[in-house]
């Protein structure tokens, strides 16, 4: 009874001293010093800490780290114009040439269909860029957008790559367009150029004119756009002989047992060569276009902050950073306490000039 009763009271001061650990939560607590508040470009400002917190992160109040603008930023582009660049290789053994050109609209109704792909108004502006020849990565150079991006319309930026008859003119070839941007005119912010779109954000998407019966086998990934034709269907292929290994259900790539067992292998269905289909070996088009631009305000996102210090850091007593571009500041230091309850955060700000 006695133990019962002390192991009652132990566990009752346990809980209600982890619940006032978990429960109260101290405003954090941070003042920032400077020795002084001119420096020159290039030379370390050291400022001091004093206080107790979990968490510092700090804005040196440079562009893209500004925190006033942590909420996100955006830039008016309206009548800057822009300009379009990539880069292009080639790839595989194919041999046909002339396949793929560069095409722009404002006039295009974005619906992804090749009917309103060829009833669009599409200007070639192919002999303005370099193009690859071979296997080397080649930097097209920049072809001038500004009339159109000016226009108030959309405009739309496509590659058109055409496929021959593969029997008469060599199998097609792949194409890698790569590191595709949209820069603005407008002049650079914080040093970088501001972008329209890039590869990532384009948002290509492939239209064929037979998507059915001769589907191109174009890829497009985040970073890549690989332009390839339609397969050509070969007569002497192994796949139009009912005979093929593939088709024998008793092929060892299908039995468990076999260590030639290939578990994700299924036995095909047997398609006959058709040699009346108009589809074997047709002339193509393909085409990849992105998504509409506009040459308005463009989103930036968010300014961020640096980290200083951490929950699991020791105590901090100074940061040191350099800037290095003459101006005044407003440097921001953010200071956080968090628990399951909830954060508190105070804020120190400190102004400064950089000179040359």
């Amino acid at each position: 009874m006695r133990k019962t009763f002390l192991f009652s009271i132990c566990g009752a001061l346990l809980a209600a001293g982890c619940s006032d650990k978990l429960g109260k939560l101290d405003e954090p607590v941070l003042e920032v010093k400077l020795a002084k508040n001119t420096f020159r470009a290039g030379d370390p400002v050291v400022f001091g800490f004093t206080g107790k917190q979990d968490n510092i992160s700090f804005y040196s109040g440079e562009v893209y780290s500004d925190y006033t603008f942590r909420d996100g930023r955006e830039a008016d582009l309206t009548g800057k114009g822009g300009t379009l660049d990539f880069f292009s290789q080639l790839s595989g053994n194919g041999t046909q040439t002339g396949q793929v050109s560069v095409r722009v609209s404002t006039d295009y109704n974005g619906k992804g269909d090749y009917a309103s792909v060829k009833a669009a108004t599409w200007a070639d502006i192919t002999a303005g860029f370099t193009l690859a020849t071979g296997a080397t990565n080649i930097a097209s150079g920049k072809v001038d957008l500004s009339d159109r991006l000016s226009s108030g319309k959309p405009l739309y930026i496509a590659f058109r790559y055409l496929t021959k008859p593969q029997k008469t003119n060599g199998l097609a070839r792949v194409w890698w367009i790569q590191s595709l941007a949209v820069r603005s005119k407008a002049d650079p912010l914080g040093g970088k150029e501001l972008l329209l779109a890039d590869q990532e954000n384009a948002g290509f998407r492939t239209i064929d004119q037979f998507p059915n019966d001769a589907p191109s086998l174009t890829a497009i990934t985040a970073t890549r756009i690989s332009l390839l034709g339609n397969k050509y269907k070969d007569p002497a292929d192994s796949i139009y002989n009912p005979a093929y290994s593939l088709y024998d259900p008793k092929n060892p790539i299908y039995d468990p047992k076999s260590p030639q067992y290939q578990p994700a292998a299924r036995v095909p269905v047997y398609v006959p060569y058709d040699p009346n289909s108009p589809y074997n070996d047709p002339e193509t088009e393909t085409w990849v276009i992105s998504r509409p631009i506009l040459a308005g305000k463009a989103n930036l996102g968010p300014d961020k902050a640096i980290s200083v210090k951490g929950i699991n850091t020791d105590v901090v007593n100074d940061y040191t950073y350099v800037y290095k571009t003459p101006g005044k500041y407003k440097a921001v230091f953010v200071a956080t306490n968090h628990n399951t309850e909830g954060t508190k955060t105070v804020i120190r700000e400190v102004e400064l000039t950089i000179e040359p």
